[in-house]
């Protein structure tokens, strides 16, 4: 298997695996992921826009979960465009457009490499684990080198549940022994610059200690931002195993809105036709405040669910959100909001056991945006396995 190296070779090309694009080029190729058991090479594929003039380098993600349709389409679409304007280029966009194609191949969210989350297993430095690591580990930390060795900022791209309306997730930026606080202030007013520019509402990401539970520094956005320094957020695109054409707009919108906001185009003539402006296509959000990630409320009572909001539907403290019944339909119960808010998804299936959650929402934030590592507050909410 040959080896994948994302670098400048010397004459001003942008290397990453076998695509290779000289300044003003573009160049389609293949990032070697692991070797197969029955031969040949698990690839990714990949797409370098090398810009004429000299600029930032913006990594675009997607697929790093099989069913997570739309966020391959915005990858697919970013590469197109990006490979026929390297001549407004200034910098240059690298595109990997299905980061786990033995998850895509099934069309599920993990790959037949393990069972768990292959968005959890990329490169933390704070937390290094004893294990050997595994076929999924390996590629991640494969990938991530790529990403480090060029990249100066990430967005990648995902779907949430289905039904959900799309939003961005800003992580919390963490300081200690990677970086200091002030460093990380810095860090944290780029990835806004960013998320805002994205022009999707922006969900502020759990709580620190939350966070770090689910080992959401572990993902390819957390990775890039908490481990390598480098800004980045993760898109979530609507539902997933279909393509939503809205969201894929605004996808697309939002990645070039990026590259505006930073430099490396001028403005957003760019743009493909009927694509819109960053935003645009989608649903603001019902609220203005800041809001984070919160998943339930979570019912104590078994039974079905009849849902009483959408997504996308404001909520306050105490408001109904969906009654339990029973299976001859009788009511047992009505399941209220515990926070303030809106609705990002209703989670997806008629049965509820106790203790189920029955939506993800966006709840009111007042929390730090920038937090020790160490020491970080426990939040009051369980997680779950999104993003």
């Amino acid at each position: 298997m040959s080896t994948d190296e994302s670098d400048d070779d010397g004459d001003g090309a942008l290397c990453v695996g076998t695509a290779s694009a000289p300044p003003g080029g573009a160049a389609d190729g293949w990032f070697e992921a692991t070797e197969l058991p029955t031969g040949g090479d698990e690839r990714l594929p990949v797409t370098v826009a090398n810009g004429a003039a000299d600029g930032p380098t913006l990594w675009v993600t997607g697929g790093v979960h099989g069913d997570e349709a739309t966020g391959v389409a915005v990858a697919q679409d970013v590469a197109r465009t990006v490979r026929d304007r390297t001549g407004e280029l200034e910098g240059a966009v690298v595109v990997v457009h299905a980061v786990n194609p033995a998850g895509l191949r099934r069309n599920e969210r993990t790959s037949y490499y393990g069972g768990d989350d292959p968005n959890r297993h990329f490169p933390d430095t704070e937390r290094e684990s004893s294990r050997p690591p595994e076929t999924q580990e390996r590629i991640d930390a494969k990938l991530f080198e790529a990403v480090v060795d060029s990249a100066d900022l990430l967005v990648d791209c995902h779907t949430a549940g289905v039904g959900s309306v799309p939003f961005a997730i800003r992580d919390r930026v963490l300081y200690g022994d990677a970086r200091t606080e002030s460093e990380a202030e810095a860090l944290a007013a780029d990835l806004d610059r960013m998320v805002e520019a994205f022009g999707l509402p922006v969900l502020n990401e759990y709580p620190a200690a939350e966070y770090l539970d689910q080992t959401l520094q572990r993902s390819t956005a957390g990775a890039a931002l908490n481990t390598a320094g480098v800004p980045a957020f993760t898109a979530e695109l609507g539902g997933h195993s279909v393509v939503d054409e809205d969201a894929r707009a605004a996808g697309v919108a939002g990645v070039f809105g990026v590259c505006v906001e930073f430099g490396l185009l001028d403005s957003l003539d760019s743009l493909p036709e009927g694509v819109g402006a960053p935003g645009e296509r989608v649903p603001s959000a019902p609220v203005d405040y800041p809001v984070r990630r919160f998943v339930g409320p979570r019912t104590d009572t078994a039974g079905l669910v009849r849902h009483r909001v959408d997504a996308g539907d404001a909520v306050r403290a105490g408001d109904p959100v969906a009654d339990i019944v029973s299976p001859h339909g009788d009511v047992l119960g009505t399941v209220e909001s515990e926070h303030d808010g809106y609705v990002l998804g209703r989670s997806e299936g008629l049965a509820a056991y106790e203790g189920s959650a029955l939506a993800r929402m966006a709840v009111r934030d007042d929390g730090d945006l920038v937090v020790p590592r160490e020491g970080a507050s426990d939040g009051d909410d369980g997680g779950d396995s999104g993003g």
